[in-house]
């Protein structure tokens, strides 16, 4: 392991150990797991889940990060390493993955180990957002060089939608994207969040991740206190991909034709998801 590693861990777990001591607990307290599909809020999850830092023993910083996909190549994870990844987490860590619900990583997820919540937002502002993102905020992504080589906005946004079919790495259209991860909202055990009611209605969805934690977890401080603590760790401004805070932007962005071609494409995703309860949107 690289010594710069190697410093990292000792200086996590000294922080782990601090923790552990401030709040005089000898209780070991499940990991807390922040589950997102990409570009959907993930560093705000991040952000409320370490706020919980501020009431109880949990570690002061993510213990580590998972994709399904390598950023810089695109390449596809094998599911072992998911696994492998799981399976490295101690009690007391927060934790924070794009991570498919597969049988094997549903079965450790949904387990004592864990208290998981999963954000997800509607699909066609991640679209909008994954164009920004790729064009404009990542030059090292594996799709920086094919988005700018496109004509304009409306054919990156086309191809967000559509993925690249004849890439040679994997990336479906936005409803192919979305399907691994669907079996998490068949799951009691984890919360989804709507990124939307973390713009519109902050405070009750801060009550329900806190009441999440609490149905398991019983903790000293007062449900005031643990709210604030929440609330006071939200800083968008260290959320490398949080642009403007808004919802339902895609408006300003779809075309007609975007419009059909996602209906074509992810249509029922919406309709399943509950950003629209029928296709004439």
């Amino acid at each position: 392991m690289p010594l710069k590693s190697i410093i990292r861990q000792l200086v996590y777990q000294s922080e782990k150990a601090f923790q552990r001591f401030r709040f005089s607990s000898a209780i070991d307290l499940p990991i807390l797991l922040g589950i997102s599909f990409p570009k959907s809020g993930t560093h705000l999850l991040d952000q409320i889940l370490l706020g919980f830092s501020k009431v109880a023993p949990y570690a002061k910083r993510l213990h580590s990060f998972y994709a399904e996909y390598e950023g810089e190549t695109g390449e596809k994870r094998a599911p072992e390493e998911a696994i492998r990844w799981l399976d490295s987490l101690c009690l007391r860590d927060v934790a924070s993955a794009h991570l498919f619900a597969r049988p094997e990583a549903v079965a450790r997820v949904c387990s004592p180990k864990f208290i998981p919540y999963f954000i997800f937002r509607d699909p066609r502002d991640v679209v909008v957002s994954h164009v920004f993102y790729v064009t404009e905020m990542e030059s090292r992504h594996v799709h920086h060089a094919y988005y700018q080589s496109l004509p304009d906005f409306n054919a990156r946004l086309t191809a967000s939608i559509l993925g690249r079919p004849d890439a040679d790495v994997e990336f479906p259209n936005i409803a192919g994207r979305f399907a691994p991860y669907l079996d998490w909202l068949n799951r009691p055990e984890i919360l989804p969040i709507h990124f939307e009611d973390l713009i519109n209605d902050r405070r009750t969805l801060l009550t329900r991740i806190m009441d999440h934690l609490l149905t398991r977890v019983p903790l000293q401080a007062s449900r005031e206190q643990i709210l604030d603590s929440l609330e006071t760790a939200i800083n968008p401004s260290k959320s490398p991909t949080f642009r403007s805070g808004k919802t339902g932007e895609w408006r300003k962005y779809f075309t007609d034709e975007h419009k059909n071609i996602f209906k074509d494409v992810a249509g029922e995703l919406l309709i399943r998801l509950g950003y629209e309860k029928k296709s004439d949107w």
